[in-house]
């Protein structure tokens, strides 16, 4: 449905585009938006640009960070002989929301997917093997999403770091076949990383 403005519609069109964003969401942001101070308008706009200027990758764990080295594995109160695996960056915000975790991350960017052709050359599992041995890590917590992707990686990844001698865990309880990390709440993932089980 067009509004009797083309550039209400452009901005409508480009918001129903986000994920989870659908034509009534993007409708009621665009009004909320033409409703808006220029400054609100301005700092709005800021804080898109900001992210794609200034974020980068961790070059040690690959997660989100403003500097080379992120702020949680420059921190000295984690915990720094544990690595929690995830799939994604945004799986960092996830388990850091619940504030029962304090090790180290690290990011695959994805889960090993032959039918896709993602093989474990295309995830980030040599640098896993360097970090295990060079930080002496003793223990890592796999926290792939419970899907038949996440739970191979995780099996893969299982054999291959035992071979150095590090405990290999996997998050349990809680979380459903299926289950986003990104979707479930902080008690249930929480739980999961307390209940974790060797693997």
């Amino acid at each position: 449905m067009e509004t009797t403005s083309r550039y209400l519609d452009a901005l409508i069109s480009e918001l129903s585009h986000l994920p989870g964003i659908g034509h009534k969401s993007a409708s009621r942001i665009a009004f909320y938006l033409l409703k808006a101070t220029d400054e609100e308008v301005e700092q709005f706009i800021k804080a898109i640009r900001d992210i794609k200027t200034h974020i980068t990758s961790c070059s040690r764990c690959g997660g989100i960070s403003d500097a080379p080295v992120c702020a949680i594995c420059e921190d000295p109160a984690r915990e720094h002989s544990t690595i929690c695996v995830v799939e994604q960056q945004k799986d960092i915000l996830a388990i850091e929301r619940t504030g029962g975790y304090r090790g180290l991350y690290h990011v695959l960017g994805g889960v090993l997917a032959p039918l896709d052709g993602v093989g474990p050359d295309d995830l980030s599992i040599e640098k896993l093997k360097r970090r295990c041995l060079d930080e002496h890590i003793s223990e890592v917590i796999i926290a792939t999403n419970p899907t038949m992707e996440g739970d191979a990686t995780a099996l893969y990844l299982a054999r291959i770091l035992k071979e150095l001698g590090v405990e290999v865990m996997r998050i349990a309880h809680g979380l459903p076949v299926g289950a986003d990390l990104d979707f479930a709440d902080s008690a249930t993932i929480v739980r999961s990383i307390q209940s974790r089980v060797k693997i």
